[in-house]
């Protein structure tokens, strides 16, 4: 019985990623190149999946946890999700296209923490069993890009919202099939404060995790810089294939997060998130050079997108097993919540239009030839913003003092919400 769930649950997590990879790293090339929408509005766009993440904790603390099953649920929000996006290729003006996506984000936000809480609730053991499945997110992701860029060449085109829709329907359809999952908290009165990780304030009183929070805030904001941008970027360029080539990103996330435990166990939190930091600043400069690199552009523009691994789980992942740690676990399901406020919805939304912000005023007034904008000056910020946070954190963050040892699976921390 737990082959077939874990492979169930595996194919959900395939699903939804997939959903999730064929839409959000072309978006802002179909919305630049296709649409002709402005710098800020990409960035608004893109913003639209952090109003999603704010709204998604009320949604699920005060509706989905108390009212229905997660199975029934996620059918539900998989076929409304897929109405949404066949919606979209249909919406070409910003305030329209731009309003239906709050919506379909809205939708989909949910399903990503409903279907984690839902394995983690079914699997005997979720510590070992967990992230196996988690690693088909990645796989699905992958598969979204390639089959947007090499079965329908679509990343300036509305298909790839055709094709996310189609899937988001089949996975609502699927969904029907998982085990049954009744609400968790019927009959029990939840506070908006234990909703929002509120709770979680208290452990700010530590130095070490309220210099971690402000950090995880303060890389939030050059960290998009890269989702909205990149895309457009090497589609300037005259990449073919891009999200396909993007992709790549998600091998390296794999091949990352099995090397995490290894990494938490000899290094500690300290250096390991030290090393996410870094990874990122690095990012930036190799995008940066890449700009006049001339022969070596493509080398470090690949170098930029193999750093994914690194960038993502000795940060994210890291950090939300760190906040797992510190947490007692009367608070923990708080301190997640808080953190995936912040990283997925305040964070996400400073970051989305700021980053807006900056391709809109580095856009050129004479483009040069199928260059639009001022790409150096796009990534030289997010590069120098990421080093200061390293050096934040790097004086004033210190290790926890141990208790019984670091975990050493991403299980329980990839309750929240994961943007891979």
């Amino acid at each position: 019985m737990q082959m077939q769930l874990k492979g169930k649950l595996s194919l959900f997590m395939f699903l939804q990623y997939f959903i999730w990879g064929s839409w959000y790293v072309s978006m802002a090339t179909y919305l630049g190149k296709t649409l002709g929408f402005e710098g800020g509005q990409i960035g608004a766009a893109y913003g639209a999946f952090a109003i999603g993440a704010m709204i998604s904790p009320f949604f699920v603390g005060l509706i989905a946890d108390r009212y229905f099953a997660s199975e029934k649920l996620l059918a539900f929000l998989g076929m409304l999700g897929g109405g949404l996006l066949f919606l979209l290729p249909s919406l070409t003006t910003f305030l329209p296209f731009y309003s239906v996506l709050i919506i379909y984000c809205a939708t989909f936000v949910p399903m990503l923490a409903l279907g984690n809480s839902l394995a983690l609730h079914h699997l005997a053991d979720p510590k070992r069993d967990f992230p196996h499945i988690k690693t088909l997110s990645a796989v699905g992701w992958i598969a979204g890009g390639l089959t947007l860029s090499f079965v329908f060449q679509g990343e300036q085109s509305a298909v790839q919202f055709y094709l996310a829709g189609a899937a988001s329907i089949l996975l609502g359809l699927f969904s029907l099939t998982l085990p049954h999952t009744p609400p968790m908290k019927t009959g029990k009165d939840v506070r908006i404060g234990e909703i929002l990780g509120l709770d979680a304030l208290a452990l700010l009183k530590k130095p070490s995790f309220a210099i971690f929070i402000g950090c995880m805030f303060l890389i939030c904001i050059p960290l998009y810089f890269y989702f909205v941008n990149m895309n457009m970027y090497v589609t300037e360029l005259g990449w073919r294939y891009t999200a396909a080539k993007m992709s790549l990103a998600q091998v390296s996330d794999i091949v990352f997060l099995l090397l995490l435990p290894l990494m938490l166990k000899k290094l500690g939190y300290q250096k390991t998130i030290f090393i996410g930091i870094l990874a990122w600043a690095a990012r930036y400069f190799l995008l940066a050079g890449s700009v006049n690199a001339a022969s070596l552009q493509v080398t470090f523009i690949f170098a930029a997108i193999l750093l994914h691994g690194v960038c993502y789980d000795f940060l994210f992942i890291a950090g939300q097993l760190y906040v797992d740690e510190e947490a007692n676990e009367r608070m923990r399901g708080a301190c997640q919540g808080l953190i995936a406020f912040i990283l997925w919805g305040v964070g996400a939304f400073v970051g989305t239009m700021l980053a807006g912000k900056s391709q809109a005023l580095h856009t050129l007034k004479a483009p040069i030839g199928d260059i639009t904008h001022d790409w150096y000056g796009i990534w030289i910020y997010p590069a120098w913003g990421s080093v200061a946070v390293l050096i934040i954190f790097l004086i004033f963050f210190r290790d926890p003092k141990r208790k019984t040892g670091i975990p050493v699976t991403a299980g329980r921390a990839e309750e929240s919400f994961k943007v891979s």
